[in-house]
């Protein structure tokens, strides 16, 4: 007999996984790698966008969705490459995942309607109050707490899994010492990220942003990648990513794309413009990346200042000290070493488009409003958050081997797993890799548990 119904790896999205099957009657341990995991793990950095294509806050607010409409957003995004068996399954979860979130779990979930997130057609973002992961995290760390049926192992990482005689499976966990013991259970989930820490992965995989900060858990290595193939497990969309291009330089804290969504711009040191900014945040992280120094200035005002903090990321950039701030174009190039000339041409061209006089010559369509002195910088680079390929999943999250055959009672979810991005960094629609963790974990925790036992 097994030592226990289900093994989680990771303490992100897997915490889900975790709390379903607990709910269905499962024994559970969960084996996280980082004993800071609460703060840096990629979940607790995230943004805490959980997106529900239908859901009850939708219809409470007269918004008109389905999963249709959000996979039609997703192939759009991806120019049709998502891979379509997640892309259906995640989309048709998705507003039950919140749903239960909010009801069975007690998450404090609300709709995003304040700002408009580029690539999706309808207002489905879902967060908690001050918008981090890491409170997200908090919550179901204490429902975690408060269940008899789960147990945790911290800092212990998922270093191998074997299938044994009688079917099980057999976990190696390391624990620190580089002590191991073997773990036996009917599953195992893969909730271990992807492969944005290894290095030498990013560098064969996606070298576009391989010299970007990397801002996310550094236990992320790829070992589901690993574990998987000894398995034969398929691999697949290893060049997908999420990027970001508003890392504040001064305390490396997350500026956000609000800023831009409300109108904000972003010039590079030259003190120009490079590109339509509401194109989206993961894919300009590599275009912010190819400009000289690789950094740039967010710009923006007090309006746009004060409408983004609902962030706590955007709080925490404030507080830092990021900020500059200038009473006219004069000013502000003397607080950025930014040439005056080119700022205020740029500016100049800025304003008048969105007032609505001119069309913007690299095809910005949004602008909120125009942009006010007193002007507001804040100094950015790129950062590479996490990887979106992986094992190869079907849509109850089963691994599945290069044949297309299930592995039984195999898992794995997030960016552990391929997801629904597509290639490159282009298709990543936001909240899309928290959907992907926290519902193929909800996913495999049903899946598992609609299984005979043997």
């Amino acid at each position: 007999m097994a030592d226990v119904d289900f093994i989680v790896a990771g303490a992100g999205g897997g915490l889900v996984g975790a709390l379903r099957a607990a709910e269905l009657g499962a024994s559970v341990l969960v084996v996280e790698a980082s004993e800071h995991y609460l703060r840096g793990n990629n979940t607790s950095m995230s943004t805490a966008m959980f997106p529900g294509a239908g859901s009850k806050w939708q219809v409470a607010a007269g918004l008109v969705d389905s999963p249709e409409i959000f996979a039609s957003d997703i192939y759009k995004k991806t120019r049709d490459s998502a891979d379509p068996t997640l892309t259906q399954a995640l989309t048709r979860v998705s507003a039950r995942l919140v749903e239960w979130m909010s009801e069975g779990l007690d998450v404090p979930l609300e709709l995003v309607t304040d700002f408009h997130y580029p690539g999706h057609s309808v207002d489905r973002c879902h967060t908690v109050p001050g918008r981090k992961g890491d409170r997200v995290l908090t919550h179901l760390t204490g429902r975690i707490a408060s269940s008899d049926l789960i147990d945790m192992m911290i800092p212990a990482r998922l270093v191998g899994v074997v299938r044994e005689s009688n079917g099980e499976l057999a976990a190696e966990i390391e624990t620190p010492g580089g002590k191991s013991e073997i773990i036996t259970a009917r599953s195992v989930l893969m909730a271990t990220n992807g492969y944005g820490a290894n290095t030498e992965m990013v560098n064969q995989f996606i070298p576009e942003i391989a010299s970007a900060l990397y801002h996310g858990s550094e236990k992320s290595i790829g070992d589901s990648i690993r574990i998987g193939e000894g398995f034969g497990a398929a691999t697949g969309f290893l060049d997908a990513y999420q990027g970001h291009a508003a890392i504040a330089v001064h305390g490396s804290t997350l500026a956000g794309w609000a800023t831009v969504m409300h109108g904000a711009v972003l010039v590079n040191i030259d003190g120009e413009r490079f590109g339509d900014e509401t194109c989206g945040y993961s894919e300009y992280a590599a275009i912010l990346a190819r400009q000289p120094e690789a950094t740039g200035w967010l710009i923006f005002d007090q309006r746009i200042h004060d409408l983004c903090l609902s962030f706590r990321d955007f709080e925490e950039t404030v507080e830092s000290g990021a900020l500059r701030v200038a009473d006219d174009v004069e000013e502000l190039a003397k607080a950025t070493s930014l040439p005056a000339d080119r700022l205020k041409g740029t500016l100049e061209k800025v304003q008048a488009v969105a007032s609505g006089d001119g069309v913007d010559p690299h095809g910005r369509l949004f602008f909120e409003a125009p942009i006010l002195a007193p002007y507001i910088a804040i100094k950015v680079r790129p950062a590479l958050f996490h990887t979106q390929g992986g094992v190869l999943a079907d849509a109850h999250a089963n691994v599945i081997t290069t044949a297309g055959e299930v592995i039984p009672g195999l898992y794995a979810s997030g960016g552990a797993a391929a997801g629904i991005s597509g290639h490159g960094a282009s298709g990543y629609l936001a909240g899309n890799g928290l959907l992907s963790a926290f519902g193929m974990s909800f996913l495999a925790a049903e899946s598992f548990l609609t299984k005979p036992a043997d």
